[in-house]
């Protein structure tokens, strides 16, 4: 039991990078706890091993089935968003940036063994010979697995990554241009080629499809914030910063993505299900 408990915020943190679902990655913790309550401990000499094996394996069998969910799902499914203090360690700037929201969003791309290949490697520095073991592959295909990964994943990051002050600076701009209805200086803050992604899981009403370019997204950004109010509070999740608003009634959490000192992509979840963990005392 405290070994269980001693692992516990690394496991949670694995099964959340892998699945991108905080209520998902709970169920795996727990039923990854039940099989080392069933164990035999006199047989287990790596304790923190066995659980990375159990949590992993379990979470590559729920993600190949979420899959085909998500391809059901109303509009784009976006990641849950979490409260940096529940994302797990945060130790190093492996752990911090694969629990990103962008690179959560990044790695939908991902099939489910390059995802957890990439995970185990970049995020806990696992060996390719443990993460051949866990995912039952060759080392051989652990290596290439992780190359191609890593490849698919650099197309969308940009080389300079702003710092956190940046970052914060841009998001308030953004939040001061939009609440403010300031067409002209959300267009300026906007990336030539910005992507806006809303979830609202037939839950809410949002936009059911990517808006792509800058003018797309400056206007439906002024056409929603023009005709209501928004209340806005800057908060922090999944490790940066974000915005957590309520427009026409609905509240929203959006966090962005900067590439070339504008904001390249917008992530505003209304899905209520997948904001139960965000909402900020103050509000």
């Amino acid at each position: 039991m405290v070994d269980f408990e001693e692992h516990r915020p690394t496991l949670l943190g694995l099964a959340y990078r892998l699945l991108g679902s905080m209520w998902d990655a709970e169920d795996v913790v727990q039923e990854a706890w039940l099989r080392w309550q069933a164990a035999d401990r006199g047989e287990v000499r790596d304790p923190r091993a066995f659980l990375v094996t159990v949590v992993s394996r379990l979470a590559l069998d729920q993600l190949r089935s979420a899959r085909v969910k998500r391809e059901a799902y109303t509009g784009p499914w976006l990641p849950e968003p979490v409260p940096t203090a529940e994302a797990g360690p945060l130790d190093t700037a492996e752990l911090r940036d694969t629990v990103s929201y962008a690179t959560l969003h990044m790695m939908e791309r991902l099939s489910p063994p390059e995802r957890a290949v990439f995970v185990l490697r970049e995020a806990f520095e696992f060996p390719y010979d443990e993460i051949a073991r866990i995912a039952g592959l060759s080392v051989a295909n652990a290596r290439q697995l992780h190359h191609r990964a890593s490849v698919r994943l650099a197309d969308g990051r940009d080389r300079f990554r702003p710092t956190d002050e940046e970052h914060g600076k841009l998001l308030t701009r953004f939040m001061e241009a939009a609440a403010g209805g300031d067409l002209e200086a959300l267009t300026e803050i906007l990336h030539e080629d910005v992507v806006s992604w809303n979830d609202g899981g037939g839950r809410v009403r949002a936009a059911l499809r990517p808006i792509l370019g800058r003018r797309k997204v400056a206007a439906f950004l002024h056409a929603l914030t023009s005709r209501c109010g928004v209340e806005v509070v800057v908060t922090e999740a999944n490790g940066g910063p974000a915005l957590w608003s309520t427009v026409e009634g609905e509240s929203q959490l959006t966090l962005i993505t900067v590439r070339d000192g504008r904001i390249s992509e917008i992530f505003t979840m209304r899905n209520p299900d997948k904001l139960r963990r965000m909402r900020p005392a103050d509000l």
